[in-house]
C-alpha cells in the first residue's frame, strides 16, 4: 500500500494537481482502505494549523513584501553599490550581500530572488556581466532566504520536531554567513578572470549619503534577529515587529508606498502564506496516513536490525532530499520527511538541529534545480529570459553549494556553536 500511496501522489504531481491536493487525496484513499474514520480529518487538519509559532510566517512574508515594494531594498543596495561597485566583482558582492541582508528579513527564497534581482540583473548586464551569470547569480544567492534567520522552512521544522525556533535561527546563522563568503569570493575570483566591468568609484559625500539613507532598512535586520536571540520578543512577536517596522520605514521614511498599494501587498502576502499553509495542512493528513501504518517504526526497525551507520544515512538522506528538491517545495519535503527521520536521528545520535541545516541547505539546492526551483522560475520573470538559460547560469553554483553542503555535513560544530552558546 505504501508504494501504491507514493505512486498515486507522484502521478497526481505530474498531472500538475498542487501539491497539497495530491498529498491530501493519496493519504486519503490509502487510510479510507484501512479502515480509518475520515472524520476525524478536518480536526486534525485545524490541529495541525492551530500553532503560534506558526503565525510568524505571514508576518515575514509580509515584512519581506514591505521590504520589496517600500524602497527598503533599494536602499541598501545603492548604499552597498556605493562602497564596492567599483572593485572587481563589485556589482557581484552587491547582489550576494543584499540578498544576504534581504534574507535576514524575508525568510523566503523567492522573495530575496524578486526584490534583489529587479534592480541588480539590469545594472549588472549594463556593468559588461554576461546576463546568463547575473541570472545564475541571482538564483543562487536568493537561496539564502531560507538558511540565514529568520527561514520559513526552519520554523516549520521546528513545529514538527519541537525544537527551539531561537535555536534553530542561531543554528542557521554561521552556515549563513559561511555560504555568503563562498559566493564573495568566487565572485570577485570569476569577475577578475573574465574581466567583468566595474562601476565608475563613488565620491565619498554621495557615500556618505547613501549609507544615511539606508540606516533605517539596515537597521532592520538587527531589530529583527537581536529581538529574537537577546529574549526580548519570541519569533512570531518579531515577525510582527518587523511587519511594523517595514511599514513605518515605507510610508514615512522612503515614502515608497500609498493606499493604493495595500491591496496588492495584501493579495501577494496571502497567496503566498496561504499556499504554505495549505501544503502543511495536506501533509498532515500525509503524516497521519505514516504513522497509522507506523512506517517511521518500520524504517527505525530496519536501520537498526541492518548494518546503516550515520555517515551512510547522512549520504542516503542527502541524495533523497536532493532528489525531492527537484519537484517539491522546502515545506513539503519538510513535512513529509521529518516524521519519518526523527526518530531515526535519536537511533543513529544525529543532533537534531544540525540535521535541520544539512535539511534546510538542501533546500537551497531544490530551489535552484530544475525542473521545479522556485526561484529559477522567479528569475527567468523578472529579467524575461527562457528557463533554460537561467539554468544554465546556475549550474557552476549548484556544484559550489554542493561543497558548501558537503562541509556543512562533515564539520557539525558551524551548526552547533552558535546554539550551545545560547543554552549556557
Amino acid at each position: 500500500m505504501e508504494w501504491i500511496v507514493f505512486l498515486v501522489f507522484f502521478v497526481l504531481l505530474l498531472l500538475r494537481v498542487p501539491v497539497a491536493i495530491s498529498l491530501v487525496v493519496s493519504a486519503a484513499l490509502a487510510l479510507l482502505d484501512s479502515g480509518f474514520n475520515l472524520d476525524v480529518l478536518p480536526q486534525k487538519i485545524f490541529s495541525s494549523l492551530n500553532v503560534a509559532t506558526l503565525m510568524a510566517i505571514p508576518g515575514f512574508i509580509l515584512a519581506g513584501v514591505l521590504m520589496a515594494r517600500g524602497g527598503i531594498s533599494k536602499a541598501l543596495i545603492d548604499a552597498l553599490r556605493a562602497w564596492v561597485g567599483h572593485y572587481a566583482g563589485g556589482l557581484s558582492v552587491v547582489t550576494i550581500l543584499a540578498c544576504a541582508v534581504f534574507a535576514a528579513i524575508s525568510g523566503s527564497s523567492p522573495a530575496t530572488a524578486a526584490a534583489v534581482g529587479a534592480i541588480m540583473i539590469p545594472g549588472m548586464i549594463e556593468a559588461g556581466y554576461s546576463k546568463r551569470y547575473a541570472m545564475g547569480l541571482v538564483a543562487a544567492s536568493g537561496t539564502l532566504g531560507i538558511l540565514i534567520p529568520p527561514s520559513i522552512p526552519l520554523i516549520v521544522y521546528g513545529t514538527v520536531a519541537e525544537e527551539s525556533i531561537g535555536k534553530l535561527f542561531m543554528a542557521g546563522f554561521l552556515p549563513g554567513l559561511f555560504l555568503t563568503a563562498v559566493l564573495v569570493v568566487v565572485a570577485i575570483i570569476y569577475a577578475k578572470v573574465k574581466n567583468f566591468g566595474r562601476l565608475p568609484k563613488t565620491d565619498w559625500n554621495e557615500r556618505i549619503k547613501l549609507s544615511v539613507k539606508a540606516l533605517p532598512a539596515a537597521f532592520l535586520p538587527f531589530l529583527i534577529l537581536g529581538s529574537i536571540y537577546l529574549g526580548v520578543v519570541t519569533p512570531t512577536e518579531a515577525s510582527v515587529v518587523a511587519c511594523v517596522y517595514s511599514l513605518l520605514v515605507a510610508v514615512f521614511v522612503y515614502r515608497q508606498i500609498t493606499w493604493k498599494d495595500t491591496r496588492t501587498i495584501l493579495r501577494e502576502t496571502v497567496n503566498t502564506s496561504s499556499m504554505i499553509f495549505f501544503i502543511i495542512a495536506g501533509a498532515t493528513v500525509f503524516g497521519l496516513y505514516l504513522t497509522n501504518q507506523q512506517v517511521p517504526q518500520n524504517i527505525a526497525s530496519w536501520i537498526m536490525e541492518g548494518d546503516v551507520n550515520k555517515w551512510m544515512f547522512l549520504f542516503a538522506s542527502n541524495v533523497l532530499f536532493f532528489i525531492m528538491g527537484m519537484f517539491l517545495e522546502p515545506t513539503s519535503i519538510i513535512l513529509i520527511t521529518l516524521p519519518i527521520f526523527l526518530p531515526i536521528l535519536k537511533l543513529l545520535g544525529i543532533d537534531v538541529i544540525h540535521f535541520a541545516i544539512i535539511m534546510t541547505v538542501n533546500m537551497e539546492l531544490g530551489m535552484i534545480t530544475p525542473p521545479v526551483g522556485l526561484n529559477l522560475f522567479v528569475v527567468s520573470g523578472i529579467s524575461r529570459a527562457k528557463l533554460e538559460e537561467v539554468v544554465k547560469g546556475v549550474i557552476p553554483f549548484i556544484g559550489l553549494m554542493i561543497i558548501v553542503l558537503v562541509v556543512i555535513v562533515v564539520w557539525p560544530e558551524l551548526s552547533l556553536w552558535l546554539p550551545v552558546q545560547m543554552s549556557r
